[in-house]
């Protein structure tokens, strides 16, 4: 029988996924657990495998579809031998025939009867649970099909006996309407030539592009958005049958002028938690210049200590500590604000966020606890996540729960910004390039490592003292990495 997996909800009660890939199709043999599709969520991307061993029946849903919690997404026919063959005493010892089991089922001709022939009386059994076993009607709609009073609507069907085809010949009136039925019929049998979406089709009414002249290689010949769009450089514009030449183009065909991009998954979640960030809580940022040459020696001391010999020690790691210890300092940085309790929730945990940009947007998973982790322990826990994110594999866990948040901007050549807060946190801490500057050491200039830190809080929470006192604090610990150590 055939079972149909909806699309779950994985976790933080989302509502809604897109559709990645597939990747299975119709015809595989699926074991349990096995990946059968990828899907993206608000927060991440998610594998989903499958619940039952069986055979792909059909994907029901298209990749790059967006689809609600709940809705049948792939039907897998299984195996049903087990459904099939009655536990002991099921029949409580009547000898009745065997149950259909749970899937609604009906039995087939060739079962629990004498000659092949099912006895009469199964099909009035009653279904085991509410909602399964055989629907009534089931067994009325087949002898329909061979019913000889039907032809007389169809007289060409050629599964009618010639036997019985005299019977409505008697009645000449109705002659001249039946072929009327066939011949309005060939009209609709056009629309499926150009299976395309909504979106689809409005995008080729922009382009000028007609779908019956596309070939589809989307699912079931489908149109899909790129056919639309390689048709449209050779299709004719403003319907008057003659291309016409566009500037840039190269013999009459220009390059699409303009692309879009649907906002769906962690773009769509991104903006909308950047839009409420930015316009709920009022921030403030204060920009910090350190040199930083001291921490640098120390990173490349650290690496080849043996206890970073499997992990990637950066700079980042020094500033994740120096926060970490400046929290401890000044717990207020590390809140939330409570709008329905009118209330300043402190947290005396740690969930750093790091910013890391990916290709379906930003992410910032979190490392949970992290304020109690050495520092070999904290490297390597930054290193891992950074890496799953960047893959778009991080878990809806990791995605979850951050208190406090650090953008690494200086991997992109910027020395500053003014970066948004994470919704539901107080502050984030943005970190430069790490640039050679001239300083002034002891009275004398000299080149320095130097970079720009930037702070972003809540003034709702944090006032200008203390997010100062932070800033100030972890600019500290940069320019003598000794600090560290006396104030952790």
């Amino acid at each position: 029988m055939n079972k149909e997996f909806r699309l779950p909800d994985v976790g933080e009660g989302l509502t809604e996924a897109d559709i990645v890939s597939w990747k299975v199709k119709p015809g595989d043999a699926v074991k349990v657990n096995q990946v059968i599709v990828d899907i993206e969520t608000a927060k991440a991307v998610v594998e989903l495998p499958s619940p039952w061993d069986g055979v792909v029946a059909g994907l029901l849903v298209e990749e790059g579809q967006t689809v609600d919690v709940g809705t049948p997404i792939i039907s897998i026919e299984v195996p049903d031998m087990e459904g099939q063959r009655p536990s002991p005493g099921e029949d409580g010892g009547t000898g009745s025939p065997p149950r259909g089991g749970m899937g609604g089922e009906e039995p087939s001709m060739s079962r629990g009867g004498l000659g092949g022939i099912a006895p009469p009386e199964e099909t009035k059994r009653q279904p085991v649970l509410v909602g399964y076993g055989v629907k009534p009607g089931s067994t009325s709609r087949r002898p329909r099909k061979k019913d000889v009073t039907r032809p007389a609507s169809y007289p060409s069907t050629p599964s009618v006996p010639p036997a019985v085809q005299p019977a409505p010949v008697p009645a000449p009136a109705p002659a001249p309407a039946v072929p009327a039925v066939p011949a309005a019929r060939p009209a609709p049998v056009l629309a499926p030539r150009a299976l395309a979406k909504p979106p689809v089709r409005k995008l080729a009414r922009d382009r000028g592009v007609d779908l019956t002249t596309i070939e589809g290689t989307g699912p079931q010949g489908s149109v899909t958005r790129d056919d639309v769009e390689r048709a449209a450089g050779l299709a004719p514009l403003g319907g008057t049958g003659s291309p016409t030449v566009r500037r840039g183009g190269l013999g009459g065909i220009a390059p699409p002028e303009e692309e879009r991009i649907p906002v769906k998954g962690v773009r769509k979640h991104t903006a909308a938690a950047m839009v409420s960030s930015a316009f709920t809580a009022p921030h403030v940022t204060e920009f910090l210049q350190v040199d930083v040459t001291e921490t640098m020696a120390a990173v490349r001391r650290v690496r080849e200590l043996p206890e970073f010999a499997d992990v990637r020690v950066s700079p980042l790691l020094f500033v994740a500590k120096a926060l970490l210890a400046a929290v401890a300092r000044h717990p207020m940085i590390n809140s939330s604000w409570d709008e329905a309790a009118q209330e300043i929730v402190v947290k005396h945990y740690v969930n750093l966020g790091i910013a890391v940009a990916s290709d379906r947007g930003l992410l910032v998973p979190n490392v949970k606890d992290a304020g109690s982790l050495p520092l070999a322990g904290l490297a390597s826990s930054l290193d891992s996540l950074a890496a799953t994110a960047r893959t778009g594999k991080a878990s809806p866990a990791d995605l979850s729960g951050g208190t406090i948040t650090i953008t690494n901007v200086g991997v992109f050549g910027v020395d500053a910004g003014t970066p948004i807060l994470s919704p539901g946190e107080a502050a984030i801490l943005a970190f430069g390039q790490v640039r050679e500057m001239p300083w002034v050491v002891s009275g004398e200039l000299a080149v320095r490592k130097v970079t720009t830190l930037s702070l972003s809080f809540d003034h709702r929470i944090v006032d200008g003292e203390l997010g100062s006192a932070v800033l100030r604090d972890i600019g500290s610990m940069l320019e003598d990495p000794v600090r560290m150590l006396a104030w952790t």
